[in-house]
C-alpha cells in the first residue's frame, strides 16, 4: 500500500468521477464524420484536453468556439452516463473545502452533468472557461490549488489521461491515475495507479497543513 500526505485533492471529472468516456468518444466521432475528419485521429487529440483546443488542432479551418458549443451541448444532453463506481463515496469522505474538480470541459457541461448524475459540486470547480491554457499545461491545477488556498506542492491530483498527469506534475503535484480511459501503459508517469476509486482511502490523519492521509492500494 502506498500513502500520500496532502492538504487537498483535485479530481479530474470525465473518466475519474463521471463515467463519460464512451459518450465523449461517440460525440467526437459524430462530429468528425460531419466534417469529413478521421474519428480516430480526433480521439487521439481529445483525451484530457479542452474541446476548443481539440477543434483548433484537428480542424483549424472551422470556427472553434461555435464547434465547441455544438459538441458540448450534445454531450450535456447525453443520458447514458453514470458516476464512476466509488466516486460519490470518495468525495463525500473528504471535508468540504479540501477537494475540488479541475476539468477540461466548460462550466456549463461540467455542472450540467454533475447535477444530472449525482456528483456533488465542490466549492472549487476549475473549467475550460477559467484558464487560458488547458491541460497538459500546469495552469488548470495551479488555479485549483490557488482557489483552495494551498500551495500546489501540497495538493494531490486524481487523473485518467496522460495530459492530466502531465498537467499535475507540471504544477508540482503528485498524481494518482486510474485506467478508465487509457491503458495502464499510457499512465506510467503517474506516482501511483489504481484499478478503481475504491482503492483510494482518505482520512484526517495527516500532520499540520497536510492534514489528509491518502492510502492507495
Amino acid at each position: 500500500m502506498t500513502s500520500f500526505y496532502c492538504a487537498a485533492i483535485l479530481f479530474d471529472l470525465d473518466g475519474v468521477l463521471l463515467d463519460s468516456t464512451r459518450v465523449v468518444a461517440e460525440q467526437y466521432a459524430h462530429w468528425a464524420r460531419e466534417h469529413a475528419l478521421d474519428p480516430g485521429e480526433v480521439m487521439k487529440a481529445a483525451h484530457g484536453v479542452r474541446t476548443i483546443e481539440v477543434v483548433r488542432r484537428v480542424a483549424p479551418h472551422l470556427d472553434a468556439e461555435a464547434e465547441t458549443l455544438k459538441i458540448e451541448k450534445r454531450e450535456a444532453a447525453a443520458e447514458n452516463l453514470s458516476p464512476v463506481p466509488g466516486a460519490v463515496a470518495l468525495v463525500n469522505s473528504i471535508p468540504r473545502g479540501l477537494w475540488g474538480v479541475v476539468t477540461s470541459g466548460t462550466r456549463f457541461l461540467a455542472t450540467t452533468r454533475m447535477r444530472k448524475f449525482g456528483i456533488p459540486i465542490p466549492d472549487v470547480l476549475v473549467t475550460a472557461d477559467d484558464v487560458k491554457h488547458g491541460k497538459p499545461d500546469a495552469e488548470p491545477y495551479r488555479r485549483g490549488a490557488e482557489l483552495l488556498g494551498f500551495e500546489p506542492s501540497a495538493c494531490l491530483v486524481v487523473e485518467d489521461a496522460p495530459a492530466g498527469i502531465r498537467a499535475g506534475h507540471a504544477a508540482g503535484m503528485r498524481v494518482i491515475s486510474l485506467p478508465t480511459t487509457c491503458a495502464i501503459e499510457e499512465l506510467r508517469e503517474a506516482d501511483a495507479i489504481v484499478s478503481g476509486l475504491a482503492e483510494i482511502q482518505v482520512s484526517l490523519n495527516g500532520v499540520g497543513r497536510q492534514q489528509l492521509l491518502v492510502r492507495v492500494g
